[in-house]
């Protein structure tokens, strides 16, 4: 059965990204597009355009041509957006670096990726620079000044024309950030102009911004719901982006309260913060008109509380880096159903497949099909092959439930689920309980196994400053709320949980520290 979006389809531009986002940035003139939280520095709208086209011309005066990868490997700073654009502008690809990975990380993506260029920070060039020589690349660019490097804004500095290369939105790609899929190593997603055109309009047409909005960008630039909602989304829009390089809660509090942030777009260990910190209540974020949270499930209990704690929405969505990444999300203008990952975007169809028989139903591994999804893993055909059907529906490796009225429960990674002598158990429906533990700041469950259940939940906490719960008590309190099969059968207080810059437990590096003990 293919589930439809309730919503009507949006028309999609046949236009490159950059021209799409910044259209309208000339007519915005000195309103502000992006400010640096951490020091204030700014850039109108009108200068933004001027400068993306000055580094279009730059890169292409360096000798990058359309289909080039260049490599951007930096925080959230407001030249991310122009170098970012600046690269699609040119026609090239930019393949962008989480900002935590070593050296031999960073070498990895730019060799597998074939970038010719590489953008950084001063500070990272200690994990740049040996990169860049390991790959062959000699070419290294900084946002500022640095030995061994030249600076962005020589580049930006020619007097070059600007390109102005033929773009085929529907094939020629634009970025190429880099996933795990449903398993497996990091791969290449091969995301094209009309992917990311499409899902900013997709996204619009159910959560709409405009020139009056705030937001402040948390979610790394890198990762593909930074790069969509905000580094794109946001700007195509008008809005002003101010920028974090890393997060810091009472920072991120403080810049709300100055810049008067209307919109937040977050991963759900900022919810938890939100809903636990009692630094929140020194502030005054009355101006959040909503939050939508993504990356993860977030628990209906803590969202609920957030909402009546703040006295704004919180919503939430859903995405693949595969699927440019949104394709469900809470609306504008529809009471909000706790829990839910939302309702499809407009352009988008779904189905729900029973891993075992293939049958379709109401519960079951979420399928995707629309037009924001990804034309394959670069140079890997047979994970391509694995991922997406002959009739272009994505599987997700997520089990989801629907309800009548179209709202979308994502219930856990298909391939996370434990199994308890037979039973399924969701492992973020333990956490999104262990939450809500006036003691616990944060939680994970993976499955380890045991001769005789084959496997059983374990429950790695973090208790809250100055808490004071013992594992025994933790269990007890979970089997209070849950069916017997569903128990803490052992748990572990850690000092963190392990997780991706986009909020996602890592629990294979849970899965690893158990075998290690």
């Amino acid at each position: 059965m293919v589930i439809r979006s309730r919503y009507p389809d949006v028309d999609i531009p046949d236009v490159a990204l950059a021209e799409y986002v910044l259209r309208d940035a000339p007519a915005r003139g000195d309103r502000v597009a992006l400010v640096d939280g951490t020091t204030g520095r700014s850039y109108s709208y009108a200068m933004l355009d001027h400068l993306v086209g000055r580094c279009a011309a730059g890169l292409a005066e360096r000798g990058v041509a359309k289909g080039d990868v260049v490599g951007i490997f930096a925080p959230n700073v407001p030249e991310y957006a122009v170098a970012f654009h600046g690269v699609a502008r040119a026609g090239a690809i930019a393949t962008t670096i989480n900002s935590l990975y070593t050296p031999d990380e960073v070498a990895f993506q730019l060799r597998d990726a074939g970038a010719r260029r590489l953008i950084t920070v001063p500070p990272f060039l200690d994990r740049a620079l040996p990169a860049a020589r390991a790959v062959g690349i000699d070419d290294v660019i900084v946002f500022g000044e640095a030995d061994g490097a030249s600076s962005f804004a020589d580049l930006v500095a020619t007097g070059a024309d600007v390109p102005e290369p033929a773009i085929d939105p529907p094939s020629d790609l634009v970025t190429l950030p880099y996933s795990s899929g449903t398993t497996g190593l990091a791969k290449g997603v091969m995301l094209t102009h009309r992917n990311l055109v499409a899902n900013i309009a997709q996204f619009s047409a159910i959560r709409h911004i405009d020139e009056t909005d705030v937001t402040l960008a948390i979610l790394p630039f890198f990762h593909i719901y930074g790069q969509t909602v905000v580094l794109n989304g946001a700007l195509r829009h008008g809005a002003t982006v101010v920028t974090m390089p890393r997060f810091d809660l009472e920072q991120f509090l403080s810049l709300i309260q100055e810049h008067r942030v209307t919109a937040l777009y977050v991963a759900p260990p900022v919810v938890v913060a939100l809903g636990k910190s009692p630094l929140v209540d020194r502030y005054d974020l009355s101006s959040i008109r909503f939050i939508i949270s993504g990356a993860a499930p977030l628990d209906a209990d803590l969202q609920r509380s957030v909402a009546e704690r703040l006295g704004c929405e919180v919503g939430q969505g859903y995405g693949l880096t595969e699927t440019s990444p949104v394709t469900h999300a809470s609306p504008q203008g529809l009471p909000t159903v706790y829990g839910s990952a939302g309702r499809l975007v407009p352009n988008t169809e779904a189905r729900l497949v029973d891993p075992s028989t293939g049958a379709d139903g109401t519960v079951g591994e979420l399928w995707l099909r629309g037009p924001q999804v990804m034309t394959g893993y670069l140079g890997n055909a047979e994970a391509t092959a694995a991922t997406i059907d002959a009739d272009g529906w994505l599987r997700t490796g997520d089990i989801a439930t629907v309800d009548g009225e179209g709202w979308f429960t994502i219930v856990d990674r298909l391939k996370e689920l434990i199994k308890y002598k037979g039973y399924q158990v969701p492992p973020a429906e333990l956490e999104g309980l262990l939450l809500t533990h006036p003691a616990i700041a944060d939680a994970a469950v993976i499955g380890v196994p045991d001769e005789d259940a084959g496997e059983i939940p374990k429950a790695f906490v973090v208790l809250k400053a100055d808490a004071i719960l013992t594992p025994a008590e933790i269990m007890g309190f979970v089997a209070g709320h849950v069916a017997p099969h569903k128990r803490i059968r052992d748990c572990e207080l850690i000092e963190a949980i392990p997780k991706s810059p986009s909020g996602k437990i890592l629990r294979r590096v849970l899965r690893e520290r158990e075998l290690a003990t």
